[in-house]
């Protein structure tokens, strides 16, 4: 088995681990509000965004379906208002896992058209999971006495990748077109490519101001000189590994040569679920294709 193909297999054994895990009773799910109507929660998975108001609520993202009555009860504790619309930020099931379950409290879920292609392709996710509401390259909705621009950026974390921005609260949710404080996931399977993040990453930083707050897909609340500190580590790693591969060296000799990435595993951004290795290797694959 090839080293990368090794690595998707290791990715794919974590999701079923955290699907089996997703109904242990230590994981908390915690609020943190940015404004006086957008909301945070973390749980297990990606991070969930909330827009509360008159009109209803917009929730963006669903995390695992197990974790479901505890998102369900987080909100509660802020507004009994309905979900009006769920947003999906790509398919990946740390994301849309809860799909399904919102669904059934008649929540249309929203989504670009690749995330409506790859949950239907999924024979283990079940198509009540599947958007309804689906677009190719931006759609506006007005909720809560604001315009919410979902913004489709072409092949970065995936494919279908969407970044959702509260214009009048001066909110981005980036979805996994940003890890805050750590290596990203870049799925080359799924339509990923390292040009295509950093040109989504580029294209967010043009929608917002130092005065942003931005809910990553993992990780931390962040500031938009954060999201310009993840942008300088893409292009850092992306300089190192281009002048690797200009030099004919394989993927193992990319993969081992760990002054690669140094300045950023000194700052511990191999913490997570993207080893550094993991990191030069998906760079140097997504590098040497293009």
């Amino acid at each position: 088995m090839k080293n990368l193909d090794f690595y998707y297999f290791l990715f794919f054994c974590c999701t079923i681990i955290s699907a089996s895990a997703q109904n242990k009773k230590d994981i908390i799910i915690t609020t943190t509000p940015l404004t006086e109507n957008i909301y945070m929660l973390e749980g297990q998975g990606g991070n969930i965004g909330l827009s509360i108001g008159a009109d209803g609520i917009l929730m963006i993202d669903s995390q695992f379906a197990g974790l479901t009555p505890k998102i369900l009860e987080a909100i509660k504790t802020l507004s009994d208002k309905p979900i009006k619309f769920l947003a999906n930020t790509h398919h990946h099931g740390d994301h849309t896992g809860g799909n399904e379950n919102i669904a059934t409290l008649n929540t249309p879920i929203i989504a670009h058209n690749n995330v409506y292609n790859r949950i239907k392709a999924n024979t283990k996710q079940s198509k009540k999971a599947l958007p309804v509401i689906t677009f190719n390259s931006e759609l506006n909705v007005y909720i809560n006495n604001e315009e919410v621009m979902m913004i489709h950026v072409d092949n970065a974390h995936t494919d279908g990748d969407a970044v959702i921005y509260f214009t009048e609260s001066n909110v981005l949710h980036t979805g996994d077109t940003f890890f805050n404080g750590r290596y990203p996931y870049i799925d080359l399977k799924s339509g990923g490519s390292v040009n295509g993040y950093i040109n989504a990453v580029k294209k967010s930083l043009m929608l917002i101001d130092e005065n942003t707050k931005i809910i990553p897909g993992h990780g931390s609340v962040a500031t938009t000189n954060d999201y310009k500190t993840f942008l300088n580590m893409l292009e850092t790693l992306k300089t190192n590994v281009l002048a690797e591969i200009e030099k004919g060296k394989t993927e193992n000799e990319v993969a081992k040569n760990t002054s690669l990435t140094k300045i950023y595993d000194d700052l511990n951004y191999g913490c997570c679920f993207i080893s550094s290795e993991k990191i030069r290797r998906i760079f140097y694959t997504s590098l040497k294709k293009d």
